[in-house]
């Protein structure tokens, strides 16, 4: 039988570029979408889902299970952009970010672990960013969200070892999605001390977006990641910088890295 896959945030963006390339392997692939209904043209089935709330996520994993019977392959792609001075950015809009990027996969591997420790076997792939590895400015929130992603699934890779249940990271640099349209912008206040610098900062992320790489590099990473006995713990996938920026700052002063990212965006 072919595996299945249920990928969150399946509609757009990477989980659809990762979806169609899965689906064209032979595997048999579910996404998700807070409203379904606005991909009927989709190549593989949409399924509800918001991963902010229990309740969806709980109806969308019987929905899978009602049609496959099994979930072989968890991959927690849904996720939210934010941007803005940490000290602007309104308490609310932190906190929905954190669900939407921790609690929400969180909830999800919840919900599928009874499943696969029934089947005796499983693989979850925790979509993080490169920018998890290092304080962005400008970017903290997001880096600081997916940054914990990265080590909650250190952690609950331990704690599945004895299930037979594997779990990875990918982190993806800038790839041309429609990310940017859906990203929470604090909005850059006119008397705000930060003005010029995060309006330069915002423009040159949005750059780095649209000059990104083809999503279809994720997809065969997330492809060769299932064909694999043994995933690794971590996995990145983007421009060689972008990668080797996590080296650097495994081997650099940490006041020496920090001059090169403030150098890199200009503050």
């Amino acid at each position: 039988m072919s595996k299945v896959v249920l990928i969150t945030g399946g509609s757009s963006g990477i989980g659809k570029s990762v979806g169609e390339f899965l689906q064209a392997k032979g595997f048999k692939v579910y996404g998700t979408s807070r409203n379904p209904e606005r991909y009927p043209e989709s190549k593989f089935p949409i399924v509800a889902l918001d991963v902010t709330k229990t309740e969806t996520i709980s109806q969308c994993i019987a929905d899978v299970l009602s049609k496959a019977s099994k979930i072989d392959v968890l991959i927690n792609n849904a996720g939210a952009g934010i941007t803005g001075p940490i000290e602007e950015i309104p308490d609310e809009e932190i906190k929905r970010n954190f669900e939407t990027n921790l609690f929400g996969p969180i909830n999800v591997i919840k919900a599928v672990l009874p499943v696969m420790r029934q089947q005796h076997s499983g693989l979850i792939i925790n979509v993080t960013s490169i920018a998890g590895y290092m304080g962005l400015p400008y970017r903290g929130v997001y880096s600081a969200s997916k940054g914990a992603l990265e080590l909650i699934t250190e952690a609950f890779r331990m704690e599945l070892k004895g299930f037979n249940i594997n779990m990875t990271n990918v982190a993806p640099g800038d790839f041309a999605t429609n990310i940017a349209a859906g990203r929470y912008h604090a909005p850059a206040l006119e008397y705000s001390p930060y003005k010029d610098t995060y309006g330069k900062t915002l423009q040159m992320m949005d750059e780095h977006v649209d000059a990104g790489g083809d999503p279809k590099q994720m997809a065969e990473a997330i492809y060769s990641i299932i064909q694999t006995k043994n995933p690794k713990i971590h996995y990145k996938v983007g421009a060689f910088m972008q990668k080797f920026s996590i080296v650097l700052k495994r081997i650099l002063p940490d006041a020496v890295y920090e001059k090169l990212l403030m150098n890199h965006y200009k503050l």
